[in-house]
């Protein structure tokens, strides 16, 4: 190379791609070909093209790509009677157990109340742990109460038409009956509020306090087959689900339905 000339700036993007796992180098040439690759918002086609991994934001067929390999995305499903800390000052049960198994630091993404179980998010991505977890964005949680007494239609559509609590209205975005036998019932919320202890609240307000509860989604992430008290990473599919949901939340926070600031996120 002649002095006067610099090495491009840069990695080639069928190779930042390679090296995400996302396709072999020969498949992420095709895939950029076929005008199914974005970078930072928009279509790239030419092979040459060369990216800032640390920087630059890449897609494929809409699916954020996940280009910084130090982050760590964990799924947990926190058993009841741990709180939601990585340390607690009155040494009670914490999340520590359930984030030794990581070299990196990873914290909980919101919370869930010691008495609730079910999926929490921990991670070392602070940006996107604070999307998710601010009220402003409304990701949206699903919960299965059990609760007393036999709930009726009408007090599923009540849920959905909205209660007033002594914070203000409240409504789920969806609640359905899952199951009424023996003087308890399973009811399914659909919420994107983060206010504290939300479910419960409403619960109690339309007259069938919960006696359990876990949540079951959390965003794009189902807690599927994962067994109570334990932990796994993302998968690749769910760690661009996560990640596509975040990117989409700061670029236009106005489609996510979000309420407003201030509410303190737990169940």
């Amino acid at each position: 190379m002649p002095e006067n000339e610099t090495a491009p700036e840069g990695v080639r993007l069928q190779k930042v791609l390679a090296n995400a796992g996302v396709a072999s180098r020969r498949v992420s040439e095709n895939l950029i070909a076929d005008g199914r690759v974005r970078v930072n918002g928009t279509t790239v086609t030419e092979l040459g093209t060369r990216i800032d991994p640390e920087t630059d934001l890449v897609d494929v067929d809409g699916q954020a790509v996940q280009l910084d390999t130090t982050k760590r995305y964990v799924m947990l499903n926190k058993p009841t009677g741990v709180v939601s800390s990585m340390r607690d000052d009155q040494g009670r049960r914490d999340l520590r157990e359930f984030a030794s198994d990581w070299d990196e630091r990873i914290y909980n993404v919101g919370r869930l109340d010691a008495d609730t179980s079910g999926l929490l998010v921990l991670t070392n991505d602070g940006e996107l742990a604070n999307v998710l977890a601010h009220p402003r964005y409304g990701v949206t949680k699903v919960y299965i109460a059990k609760v007393k007494g036999s709930v009726n239609p009408a007090t599923i559509a009540r849920l959905t038409r909205g209660v007033e609590l002594e914070d203000g209205p409240i409504r789920a975005d969806k609640a359905r009956l899952l199951d009424a036998s023996r003087g308890s019932s399973l009811v399914e919320l659909t919420l994107h509020s983060g206010r504290n202890r939300i479910v419960r609240r409403m619960m109690a307000e339309v007259g069938h306090p919960v006696t359990e509860l876990v949540r079951r989604q959390f965003g794009p992430l189902h807690l599927g087959t994962l067994p109570i008290g334990r932990a796994r990473e993302l998968d690749k599919v769910e760690r661009g689900a996560l990640l596509t949901l975040a990117r989409q939340a700061t670029q236009d926070p106005s489609e996510t339905g979000a309420p407003p600031a201030g509410e303190k996120e737990g169940s």
